[in-house]
């Protein structure tokens, strides 16, 4: 699949790792696959079908908990894969192990290891990885719910889950993403080194974690061209990018078609 430097010289290990993405339909999985192709590694991927709205019973028998994405990655003369859950642990460690240049530089010079010595991009970086899944995601999967909870309510009691969905949403999710959003509008406006990504001048790891959500809600909740120009042609920077790109394509190949609507 070519080379980001043979994907970080084969790991460094010096030989070449078996990864498998397991692929859960409907998933946040997007962004896993984006990130392997933009890293150039071999994979292989496996798909699963959902029953009811939730992952198959042999999905977990990969991983207990049986959410996706799920990674396993098998070094050359290991007994046993390891299994990673969770994209901000995925994407780490594929970053650390395959492709560094997608993190920011850590330390300032002269400050190594030091307290404070870490850069602003840096910072920018491993914060991002806890606040899309943490801050972030919560407000668009209570948004999710609601919406799921009002269009499959009995007719005759529907008018009042859609009361209450309204009065949710202007309450408490329409004012919490306007904030996000104002937020990753000025994070954009000051990043670091000329900015251009959310951690600086160049894609990262973090960039490639934010395009699901922010993907997902281009056009929604008031994230408009208008309100939060920089973030709307961010999202679009990430879209037109080629290893993007090909991800989605991967996505239609494998489900017919893409949807990023959570």
């Amino acid at each position: 699949m070519g080379s980001e430097s043979q994907a970080s010289q084969q790991a460094t290990t010096g030989g070449k790792p078996k990864v498998i993405l397991y692929w859960l339909e409907k998933s946040r999985a997007q962004r896993i696959l984006w990130l392997l192709e933009e890293l150039k590694i071999e994979y292989e991927l496996k798909t699963y079908k959902r029953v009811n709205m939730l992952a198959p019973p042999e999905f977990k028998k990969v991983h207990p908990l049986g959410k996706a994405p799920l990674v396993s990655i098998q070094a050359e003369g290991a007994a046993e894969p390891i299994v990673l859950a969770e994209s901000g642990l995925i994407i780490e460690y594929l970053v650390d192990h395959f492709g560094p240049s997608l993190a920011p530089q850590r330390w300032q010079d002269g400050k190594e290891n030091q307290v404070q010595g870490e850069t602003e991009g840096w910072l920018r970086y491993r914060y991002l990885m806890h606040y899309e899944e943490g801050t972030l995601i919560p407000y668009l999967v209570t948004g999710l719910l609601l919406k799921a909870i009002s269009t499959k309510s009995p007719f005759f009691i529907r008018p009042i889950a859609n009361a209450i969905k309204g009065n949710v949403e202007s309450m408490y999710i329409n004012p919490n993403l306007k904030n996000n959003f104002s937020f990753l509008e000025n994070q954009l406006k000051s990043a670091p080194d000329g900015g251009g990504y959310l951690c600086g001048s160049k894609l990262t790891g973090a960039d490639i974690l934010m395009s699901f959500p922010l993907g997902a809600v281009k056009g929604k909740y008031g994230f408009t061209e208008e309100k939060y120009p920089a973030l709307w042609a961010y999202v679009d920077r990430l879209e037109a990018m080629e290893g993007f790109k090909r991800a989605i394509q991967k996505i239609i190949d494998v489900e017919g078609s893409y949807d990023p609507a959570l």
